[in-house]
This record gives C-alpha cells, sequence and structure tokens, in this order.
C-alpha cells in the first residue's frame, strides 16, 4: 500500500466555506493579463477561490489574430478547444505546427517557444486554459525568425502507438 499525504481535519464550518467553488460563467475575472488580439479571463486563481497550483480560465483569439512567439517559463499550460480552429507553431524558429479544433488539448511543456493562431479569418477560437501555477508569466521572444513553411507534426501517444 502506497504511503498517503496525511488529510488535513476540516475547516470549523465543515468545509462549507473552504470546500468546492463553482465559479458561474457571468462571473469570470477578465482583470487579468491581456495580450493584443486576445481576451482571458480567469475562473481559479489564488485571489478567487484560494487555488495554490494552478491557474484557469477562459481565453479568446479573435479572428486571424495570433500572438508573437514565446514561451510561459516553468509552467506546463493545457489548452482545451471549444469552439473554433487553433493552429499552434513550436520551436526555436516555429518550425513545427499542428491544428486543433473543439474537443481537442493541447499540452505545452515548460520552455518550449510557441505562436497560438486562430487558424479562422471569420470565427472567434474559444479555449480553456489551465496552468500549473498562479504566476503569470510570458516571455516574449522577439528574435525568433519564423521560418516560412513549418514542418505539419501529428503527435503519436506512445501509451498507444498503434491507436488502439
Amino acid at each position: 500500500m502506497a504511503d498517503h499525504e496525511a488529510i488535513p481535519p476540516p475547516p470549523a464550518d465543515g468545509w462549507k466555506h473552504e470546500g468546492v467553488r463553482v465559479v458561474k460563467a457571468d462571473s469570470l475575472d477578465s482583470n487579468t493579463a491581456q495580450t493584443p488580439g486576445m481576451n482571458r479571463a480567469a475562473a481559479i486563481n489564488l485571489a478567487r477561490t484560494g487555488a495554490q497550483k494552478l491557474w484557469a480560465g477562459t481565453v479568446h483569439i479573435h479572428p486571424d489574430a495570433k500572438t508573437g512567439a514565446h514561451h510561459h517559463g516553468h509552467l506546463e499550460s493545457v489548452i482545451y478547444i471549444v469552439k473554433g480552429k487553433a493552429r499552434m507553431r513550436w520551436g526555436e524558429k516555429l518550425e513545427f505546427t499542428a491544428e486543433a479544433g473543439p474537443g481537442d488539448f493541447i499540452f505545452v511543456p515548460p520552455y518550449v517557444p510557441h505562436q497560438e493562431i486562430n487558424a479562422m479569418k471569420d470565427e472567434t477560437l474559444e479555449c480553456v486554459l489551465v496552468r500549473s501555477d498562479n504566476e503569470a508569466i510570458a516571455i516574449n521572444l522577439p528574435d525568433v525568425e519564423p521560418v516560412e513553411k513549418p514542418e505539419d507534426v501529428r503527435w503519436i501517444d506512445p501509451t498507444h502507438p498503434t491507436g488502439g
């Protein structure tokens, strides 16, 4: 049997105010770091819910908009596509690319230079973003010269390499 971390005793109110939080869609906080062509809104963070180890919210990328090359330091990021089509470019010269649509997840490991692109010219890309910490780290990489034709990369799940 594995050792488990000791569970602390419940707070005085029996978890009533220190337990589960439901953040309603109409109460997201847009007072967060913004990027031109994108709108972010926080749902889960330290200030709003007491979350210690993650940040979650929504990102809407305007039609035909894209970020510059950047990375998020030691943070891991997960992007879930709700509506639209995302095109991701990554690598030292943004030489790799892949697209994701509704229902797809994107994982961005720490320190990976990347760029998010709305692949649709007439539709907003709607996503849910989760990061592995509350820190708002975005390191812009203005000296990256993207290759003209990136290589399309299909991810192969190492736990199911034959798709089974």
